[in-house]
């Protein structure tokens, strides 16, 4: 498969909604050299770093279309003209990169711990939380 990224950009006249959409297609150009004879799917803006996102890329892609997605954005972002469609494409870019974990600064001892997915944020390290609830008992 000779897999390619065509960028195509509408704008919207209508009342309620005003700009550019910029949409990003996967074609093949080992079909046909004309879109959209040769159109495989869509690039979709968010794609799960588990690999269990529920949308046609990841289907068709499986385990690799994370890979794929980056090294078509990087191709298209060489080769096109457009400021916006690039700034886009750096966008797009930027979401595919995993966030590095939340961390804060302990109040008690002052290291830096990772913070849990929790209703309510710790400002304590889990070490001295252990601390402290021992002390209490």
């Amino acid at each position: 498969m000779n897999l390619r990224l065509y960028v195509s950009k509408r704008e919207d006249v209508s009342d309620y909604s005003q700009g550019h959409y910029i949409r990003f297609s996967i074609v093949d150009l080992d079909i046909s050299e004309r879109y959209p004879a040769n159109f495989v799917c869509m690039l979709p803006k968010h794609m799960g770093a588990d690999g269990k996102s529920s949308n046609v890329f990841s289907n068709i892609f499986g385990t690799k279309s994370l890979e794929l997605a980056k090294r078509l954005l990087k191709e298209a972002l060489k080769t096109e003209d457009d400021s916006e469609v690039k700034t886009e494409i750096e966008k797009r870019l930027q979401l595919l990169e995993p966030k590095p974990p939340a961390q804060a600064k302990c109040r008690v001892c002052g290291k830096m711990f990772e913070l849990e997915r929790r209703r309510f944020k710790p400002k304590s390290c889990p070490e001295c939380r252990r601390k402290r609830r021992i002390s209490q008992e």
